[in-house]
């Protein structure tokens, strides 16, 4: 046992003297001179959106009138940064920001739901994809906001074939 303490001890020693013990930093009396080192870090204008999907309720047998949902806008900008928010008029074909239309995915089926995308509960304001007309004002704070969307789908007394509907729409942050 002790003859591999003594060789743990030598290999200790031989490490050392291979790989240089720590040096010690000298020290100077002579005099010193300083300098300025700027440390800077730029913040550029930014912003990230993100979209949950909008689900009407299923609708059974016969149904008029409208359906309303809701979807959430999650918008983080920069603080002071302002920004819009608009939606396009989604995919299906003929659809406007005005008249936005919800179509069905089986084959040969070619009805279409209208649909209407607004920025209030109460239907009033209309949400579209023209800055200064009809997106959505805000100034980022550096931390999330979440911005409602308010849907309501018109469903008239001559219910179309049972199908899934649907349509895309596009949220779009411009800062």
């Amino acid at each position: 046992m002790n003859r591999s303490l003594v060789s743990l001890a030598f290999t200790g020693i031989v490490y050392l003297l291979a790989h240089g013990a720590p040096a010690r930093a000298a020290v100077y009396t002579n005099g010193s001179a300083t300098a300025q080192m700027r440390v800077q870090l730029t913040i550029l204008p930014g912003c990230t959106i993100a979209a949950t999907p909008m689900t009407f309720n299923a609708v059974q047998g016969s149904a008029t009138g409208p359906m309303a949902s809701t979807s959430s806008l999650t918008v983080s900008c920069t603080a002071t940064t302002g920004y819009n928010i608009g939606l396009n008029a989604g995919t299906v074909p003929n659809s406007t920001e005005t008249d936005r239309l919800l179509a069905g995915a089986l084959s040969g089926n070619t009805a279409t739901i209208p649909f209407g995308l607004y920025q209030d509960a109460g239907y009033a304001t209309p949400w579209g994809n023209t800055q200064g007309a009809n997106t959505l004002s805000d100034s980022g704070t550096g931390a999330v906001k979440v911005h409602t969307v308010y849907g309501q789908a018109m469903l008239s007394a001559t219910m179309p074939a049972p199908d899934v509907y649907s349509s895309t729409v596009t949220a779009t942050v411009y800062f």
